[in-house]
């Protein structure tokens, strides 16, 4: 394990070197997390070529000290040193230091950066997270394990899918039974509608209750050591119309068209374009949403975004999500959602629930 940070930490350094760099000043949470193994916050990283540095409070010392490989811990005193004060004490004189522009805010950054104006100062973006784009056996093992935690929650949670039901209740169930199933709290705040609700594509789950031929969608997701799940699944109660199961068959077709084609190599837009062509020779592509999928791990919404945008050629060990969707202002809509790992031999899927469209009412 402590090896897996290990090559990271050389990996950043190395990018820092060919970028001039002599420091790196890391504030986002799971890019700490990736660099160090700590699982807390309140915690700033720095890593220069000759320190590995993680600077927390009393809160999380002993935390950090058990959590942390290959980084000296180093507990600031906030009442009598600045964060920027504590950065300094182990910076050379006139430092390059870059910083992760992406996970500080105007005011902290102002603050810290008028306290190191001694040192030249770099924004950067993506250097850690172009790292995570490719994840180890580890990594998709945990993956798995979330993934896997919410298929069988689901499994538990479907018999309560009933007339009457209300959108909140469903989510407690759920959230309830990740949780006990071993989740560390949830992927994502869990996304579950009815009806004319399931148009938004993220919508807050509400007092409204299931009623016979309603549509349901439900997005959400287990955390496992900090990875990651993401799932959506649409159901109609009853019988579904046959407006409804147009809908869901062209947003399946959709799914399948990109997950035809997957492979390393594949650029992204390709998937994109592929799922987009079903959905306009669908009748329904209007209202289609613009992406088709991103990437996962430690954070929710990681590169690569696929979308008419990304210009990223997948490779082996991205794990990305594919989930085209149809959403009708007033009507409702539909989104199919599955995480699935780049191999050499293609793509394996690794969220297995079923997707029975209509459900016993």
């Amino acid at each position: 394990m402590s090896n897996h940070f290990s090559a990271r930490q050389q990996a950043v350094k190395a990018a820092l070197a060919a970028k001039g760099l002599s420091a790196l000043l890391v504030f986002g949470y799971e890019n700490i997390r990736y660099l160090t193994g700590f699982s807390g916050n309140a915690a700033y990283a720095l890593i220069t070529q000759q320190q590995h540095i993680l600077i927390t409070d009393y809160r999380y010392f002993e935390r950090a000290q058990a959590e942390c490989h290959g980084f000296e811990i180093f507990s600031r005193d906030r009442d009598n040193e600045s964060l920027g004060q504590c950065i300094n004490r182990f910076l050379a004189p006139h430092s390059q230091l870059g910083f992760d522009a992406a996970f500080i805010n105007v005011s902290l950054w102002q603050q810290v950066a008028s306290e190191l104006s001694m040192h030249q100062l770099q924004p950067i973006t993506g250097l850690v997270e172009q790292q995570r784009m490719i994840k180890n056996s580890w990594e998709l093992t945990q993956l798995k394990a979330a993934a896997a935690i919410a298929d069988n929650a689901l499994a538990q949670t479907l018999p309560y899918f009933k007339a009457g039901v209300s959108e909140r209740d469903l989510v407690l169930e759920l959230e309830y039974r990740m949780q006990k199933l071993g989740s560390e709290g949830m992927s994502f705040a869990t996304i579950l509608m009815f009806g004319e609700r399931t148009s938004l594509p993220h919508g807050n789950p509400s007092a409204r209750q299931l009623k016979h031929g309603d549509f349901i969608t439900l997005d959400f997701g287990a955390v496992i050591n900090g990875y990651r799940s993401d799932m959506t699944r649409s159901y109609v109660l009853g019988e579904a119309s046959a407006k409804q199961t147009d809908i869901y068959n062209a947003v399946a077709a959709a799914q399948q068209a990109a997950m035809s084609i997957l492979k390393p190599g594949v650029a992204c837009i390709e998937l994109q374009n592929a799922s987009q062509r079903v959905l306009d020779n669908s009748g329904y592509g209007q209202w289609a949403g613009p992406g088709l999928g991103h990437g996962l791990g430690l954070f929710l919404h990681e590169q690569p975004f696929i979308n008419k945008n990304c210009h990223y050629d997948l490779a082996i060990g991205n794990v990305i999500t594919i989930e085209p969707g149809i959403y009708i202002p007033e009507f409702g809509g539909v989104r199919l959602e599955d995480d699935i790992v780049i191999t050499p031999q293609g793509y394996e899927i690794l969220t297995h629930a079923p997707k029975p469209f209509q459900l016993e009412s």
